[in-house]
């Protein structure tokens, strides 16, 4: 291998390594963002997850209920941070004008003619030479350094009370028998359409074709409506999980047969033609040749499948009702945006949950993917 050959490489792999980086960037940062509490969250981007940050807060001390009299004076103490969490204040003011007026350890003088000291620690002091009669406590504007903060509780939020768990279980529901059903039927119709002889193969398959091109949308409707017509005939409801199933394998059926026909049709003729001459039928020959010859087509497929049935939410919202028993994850995840707008870590933490099963189903079956796909887009 000469120079020229190496540094090629060399440029090659940098390459590869830098789509690879910008490909997972996002998916890390969602995960960190997902594991982070909400001050930190939305103070600061994920990548400053390991740096400490700083918070400005409002609080409001102890009235003058907690006052008590030393050396002809009268004091409120307290304690505005929670000591658990390893905090410390930078800065404090009285006014929201100047909230970083004074420094921990510095008196403030206070409109009433009483002084307040609050210490880094969040330990405070109100001095006065008379007593407090201000019914509501004092108001306070800090600046307060938080070490970094991770937590789990934003996914015990997500799965058990924001109702993500169940929309999670249907979405399973919906994309399971909306990937194995199309794929049966296809694989059925893609051995006919290869190496079954009968009138008008060519036209069926070139129908077949034409049908990729139509566009989603302008279907939804009327299957709907014809699914409502025959459920009110059959004592149905036509919103349901059967609809949805049926609906999904028949917007997924064409492009299904299509790339099977090109695999199937790939395979060698001989290997078929011996097996006739055996006396070989055609569930035979499909079953016990086409069957495990055709393993990377079928997963490469089968993930297409269910990857686009698990992050749909058009055919979802219109032939689901939004039910706690029906809604699928990208639906609720959706109103989530309308109900949890502010709350970014519980929306973070559902969309990270959302991706597990789609990243499980493809890594699970990758090395199936780009084999099956080239050996049914060149050959055919």
């Amino acid at each position: 291998m000469n120079k020229k050959e190496i540094i090629g490489k060399i440029f090659v792999h940098c390459v590869l390594l830098v789509i690879v980086i910008i490909w997972i960037m996002p998916t890390f940062g969602l995960f960190i963002s997902s594991l982070r509490v909400k001050d930190q969250l939305a103070t600061s981007g994920w990548w400053n997850a390991l740096r400490t940050s700083n918070i400005n807060e409002i609080v409001r001390l102890k009235d003058k209920d907690y006052q008590f009299e030393q050396d002809g004076n009268y004091i409120i103490e307290g304690q505005i941070l929670d000591s658990s969490l390893s905090k410390k204040i930078i800065s404090f003011g009285v006014t929201s004008k100047n909230p970083e007026q004074y420094k921990p350890g510095e008196q403030a003088e206070l409109k009433n003619g009483s002084f307040l000291e609050v210490s880094e620690n969040g330990n405070y002091k109100i001095l006065k030479d008379t007593k407090f009669e201000k019914k509501k406590g004092q108001r306070v504007f800090i600046k307060v350094q938080t070490p970094p903060r991770f937590t789990l509780e934003n996914y015990r939020e997500v799965l058990f009370f924001a109702g993500v768990g169940q929309s999670f279980l249907n979405s399973l529901t919906v994309a399971i028998p909306s990937t194995i059903i199309p794929l049966i039927i296809a694989s059925f119709a893609a051995y006919a359409l290869s190496w079954m002889q009968f009138w008008g193969r060519n036209f069926i398959f070139a129908a077949t074709v034409c049908l990729l091109v139509v566009p989603l949308q302008m279907s939804l409707i009327p299957l709907l409506t014809m699914y409502n017509n025959m459920g009110s005939i059959l004592g149905v409801e036509g919103k349901s999980y059967p609809g949805i199933w049926m609906a999904h394998t028949g917007f997924g059926m064409p492009l299904k047969i299509y790339l099977l026909r090109n695999f199937i049709k790939s395979l060698p003729r001989e290997m078929i033609e011996a097996a006739r001459v055996d006396g070989a039928n055609h569930f035979q020959i499909f079953k016990k040749i086409i069957l495990p010859l055709s393993i990377p087509a079928f997963a490469s497929i089968g993930i297409l499948q269910f990857l686009w049935v698990w992050n749909d939410l058009l055919v979802a919202l219109v032939f689901l009702d939004k039910t706690p028993s029906e809604i699928v994850l990208t639906s609720k995840l959706r109103e989530m945006l309308g109900s949890y707008g502010d709350n970014w870590e519980i929306l973070t933490a559902s969309a990270f949950v959302s991706m597990l099963i789609p990243l499980a189903v493809f890594l699970s079956l990758q090395k199936y993917f780009i084999r099956g796909l080239i050996a049914g887009s060149v050959k055919g």
